[in-house]
């Protein structure tokens, strides 16, 4: 590595190129706050580089907007493919004028005398905040028993995983039922490899209802816009594996009938790996059950505030629901892995890889301490981790709103700071605002 230039001074960096770092920086230059972007890859990098190559947005096109710019296509009802994200992203960066530095990786960030200093591997930067906006889904979340696999066994992290053509043949065990787990394991069944899907806690999640996207319900009738103090156990919530959902052409449901019909075999989570088996948990069947009877109850809330709201010619009537899990009673609790599977894809989780910060402001689970992405320290902000301050707040269109209220904050802290010798630590006022949307709505219905 070449000797690094001195460090420049700068207000403000915004660690991240994706929608959350973009929305960010379009918020702090209207406030005509100095800042620069750092990506170590190019704009919206993760897009590019990191998801697999069928992947589309879980969400429909008339859905993915930012500040100032929305998607203006002649297909609003579908749902874009990555590299379309990262287009999109690319044209929000030059609307906006971000002043990004690609190919910038940070290698650590700190507290000092001035703020915060930022080493990357193209030079230094001092400034007097520092946003995080490097995503949710930077690091795989593999369990410790993938250590006692057999080592004939190749094993492969949802994020790492491209295309069905990079698994040797034979049978693959996807390990995981959220929205990943459940779109890999109908790829690669697709590809005629037998596919085993191992199945934990699930949101179960149709396309449609009542002729309309999920997502149009979930928005429409105020889920999406919940706040912290809206719902009883915030840290659960934010756990939540993804909806089983898919973005495909025909709006199809994908769920784990749909994958058994295709010939997906559904065994129980994943409890241990011993002398060569996967053995698997016997509570299949009332882990279907819970997730079966969470996915109507949510449509029987879409079905009161339908009433309440008289969309009557709006929305179809009401109509069939999803049919309950079909569970085979002779599922498998044990599996021989040599004989049986070539590959292991882990669709066990991701999380943030906030490794780079040096300072001691994470819990006992390893997580950055924050309260709405103001973070346990002065001068640090944090973006786009689940429901950091809506339920919405990892959606691409979720990053305008969390923005709009944390800059106020960061302006607020910059004038403050300003206001004090250099030396003195002015603890970051943490207050969130108190307001409950729970399941009303004051403005238009999406259309």
């Amino acid at each position: 590595m070449s000797a690094r230039r001195r460090s420049a001074a700068v207000d403000v960096v915004v660690v991240g190129g994706g929608h959350c770092g973009l929305a960010m920086s379009q918020a702090l230059s209207q406030r005509s706050i100095e800042h620069i972007v750092l990506e170590r890859g190019e704009v919206a990098n993760a897009w590019r580089a990191e998801r697999w190559d069928s992947l589309r947005l879980l969400t429909p096109n008339w859905m993915t907007r930012l500040p100032g710019h929305a998607y203006d296509g002649d297909d609003p009802d579908g749902y874009m493919a990555a590299p379309e994200v990262a287009d999109f992203l690319s044209r929000y960066a030059q609307k906006v004028a971000a002043p990004v530095r690609t190919a910038t990786t940070v290698l650590r960030a700190g507290p000092d005398a001035e703020g915060w200093r930022v080493e990357t591997t193209q030079g230094d930067w001092q400034c007097r905040a520092l946003v995080v906006a490097t995503g949710a889904a930077t690091r795989s979340v593999v369990p410790a028993l993938a250590r006692a696999l057999p080592a004939c066994v190749e094993q492969v992290t949802a994020l790492a995983y491209r295309r069905p053509a990079q698994l040797p043949d034979g049978g693959v065990l996807v390990v995981g039922a959220s929205a990943t787990g459940l779109q890999l394991a109908q790829e690669i069944q697709r590809s005629g490899r037998p596919v085993t899907l191992a199945v934990g806690e699930h949101v179960r999640m149709p396309r449609l209802y009542r002729g309309r996207d999920i997502q149009w319900w979930l928005l429409a009738a105020g889920v999406l816009d919940q706040r912290l103090g809206d719902v009883d156990d915030v840290r659960r919530v934010r756990r939540l594996p993804s909806p089983q959902l898919i973005g495909t052409p025909d709006r199809a449901t994908l769920d784990l009938n749909a994958l058994q019909q295709q010939g997906v075999t559904i065994v129980g989570r994943l409890v241990q790996v011993r002398d060569g088996r996967a053995l698997f948990s016997g509570s299949l069947r009332n882990v279907c059950a819970l997730a079966d009877l969470k996915l109507n109850r949510l449509l029987d809330v879409f079905d009161r505030w339908a009433l309440q709201a008289r969309l009557d010619g709006r929305i179809d009537a009401v109509g069939p629901r999803p049919l309950a899990t079909r569970i085979n009673t002779s599922a498998p609790t044990a599996l021989e892995l040599r004989s049986r599977f070539r590959t292991v894809i882990w669709a066990t989780g991701v999380r943030p890889d906030h490794s780079w910060l040096d300072l001691p402001i994470f819990d006992r689970f390893g997580e950055l301490r924050h309260a709405g992405g103001i973070a346990d320290a002065p001068g640090l902000y944090v973006l786009g981790l689940p429901f950091m301050r809506r339920r919405k707040s990892s959606y691409i269109h979720g990053a305008g709103e969390d923005v709009d209220e944390l800059v106020v904050h960061l302006a607020d802290y910059l004038d403050r700071s300003a206001r004090v010798v250099a030396s003195t630590h002015i603890p970051a006022r943490r207050t969130l605002p108190s307001e409950s949307t729970g399941f009303k709505r004051s403005r238009p219905l999406p259309a």
